[in-house]
Parts: structure tokens; sequence; C-alpha cells
């Protein structure tokens, strides 16, 4: 009985480093998608210059490859929000 209140302890202990790590995770989460539509943005540019007939669908696939890369890092920012709120 004692060793599971001292277990109790040490992950009350904890909360602040979790909080602090969820924190810095959607850091890194924003971060990451950043680069990563600048990437998208980056090639499509160049595509469009090497085939300019192309534009539609290189835009087309443009946006939804920027929306996928959106969604993931909203989803990584709500569970490392969740993580401090729940912590």
């Amino acid at each position: 009985m004692i060793s599971l209140f001292v277990l109790f302890q040490a992950a009350a202990d904890l909360v602040p480093i979790a909080q602090m790590g969820a924190g810095l995770g959607a850091g890194l989460a924003a971060i990451g998608a950043g680069i990563g539509i600048g990437q998208i943005g980056n090639r499509a540019m160049e595509a469009i210059a090497r085939q300019p007939e192309a534009v539609g669908d290189i835009r087309s696939n443009m946006i939804v490859s920027a929306a996928l890369v959106e969604g993931a890092a909203f989803f990584a920012m709500i569970v490392c929000l969740i993580i401090v709120f729940m912590a």
C-alpha cells in the first residue's frame, strides 16, 4: 500500500515536466507544419515553372498535400493541449 502512495506522489511531481514537454511538442508540430507547407509550395512552383500547362493538376495536388500536413499538425497540437489540461 505504501509503495502505491509513493508511485502516485512521484507521478504528481512529474506533471510540470509533462506540461513543458507538451508545450514543446506543440511548438515543434507548428514548426514542422510550416516547413512542410513551405516545401510543398516550393516544389509546386518549380513544377509549374517546368510545365505551365499542368498548373491545374499541380495546384489541386498542392492544396490536398497542404491540407494533409495541416491536419497532422492540428492533430498533434490538440494531443499536446489535451496533455497540458488533463495532467
